[in-house]
């Protein structure tokens, strides 16, 4: 396990590979684990780093920080501890939020960013993490019977403070991802899963509104965790956004996913 201080709190971190750095920021439920088979697949040709936020994994509890600006200032020191000056984020609903936010206020560090079942609107949460209000392993009480089960999340999200999942959840019910994204440079891709009963996929509406340096892309059959689900498929997608942030045509035409197109 590796580990570092930050503001007298410890944070937990690991890091595969060599190479380019990538930075994995994780959901709600779970922590950094669960980014394992995909930062390994990436760890060939770049530096993948996972963190756990404040309140999640082995990373300290630390109640005062458990809000969107509370971790994206944990990302800023974290990189500057890393001796990271810029790079491709990758986040997972909650690290969606914080990963748009940190690149909202430090475009210069942010490359791209690709967002993985991340609500753009309180209205796409579900009732039953919006209305969470604590409970033993976040994971079981929120997502119920209603997903498919994955150790990788259910020991790790055991660890959750819960009231890390509540506050943030708090903060993001009352703030509208789509104001983030318009103000973004960056390329952002969006990834969605079409079956997630936890996050709701945009709407053909919200599609049709979204920057043109925005793309969404809709795994059909994939519910909320598309790295575990279909990992290769989505490690192949996010090697292409890699490489092609720049001409959306060379992703386009994969035939594994389907763009949602707007």
């Amino acid at each position: 396990m590796s580990a570092i201080i930050l503001e007298s709190s410890l944070v937990h971190y690991e890091a595969l590979g060599r190479g380019k750095p990538l930075l994995f920021l994780h959901d709600w439920l779970g922590s950094w684990r669960y980014w394992v088979p995909t930062m390994v697949d990436m760890s060939s040709s770049h530096r993948a780093y996972a963190l756990d936020f404040w309140g999640f994994g082995d990373s300290d509890k630390v109640a005062t920080r458990y809000s969107i600006p509370g971790y994206v200032g944990q990302v800023e020191l974290f990189m500057d501890q890393m001796g990271i000056s810029s790079v491709p984020i990758i986040g997972h609903g909650l690290g969606g939020i914080v990963g748009a936010n940190f690149a909202l206020a430090h475009p210069e560090r942010v490359e791209q960013l690709m967002t993985v079942c991340t609500p753009l609107s309180a209205g796409d949460i579900a009732r039953s993490l919006s209305g969470y209000n604590g409970g033993e392993n976040p994971a079981k009480v929120i997502l119920g019977r209603r997903l498919k089960s994955y150790e990788e999340v259910d020991i790790e999200a055991a660890k959750t403070d819960a009231n890390a999942v509540v506050q943030s959840v708090r903060y993001v019910m009352g703030h509208n991802l789509l104001d983030v994204l318009e103000d973004l440079e960056i390329p952002v891709l969006l990834v969605c899963g079409r079956e997630d009963p936890i996050i709701q996929p945009p709407s053909d509406e919200v599609l049709e509104s979204l920057s043109y340096n925005v793309y969404p892309f809709i795994f059909e059959t994939a519910q909320h965790y598309p790295m575990l689900e279909e990992t290769s498929k989505f490690d192949r997608l996010l090697r292409d956004f890699l490489v092609h942030k720049d001409n959306w045509d060379e992703i386009e035409v994969k035939d594994e996913w389907r763009r949602r197109m707007r």
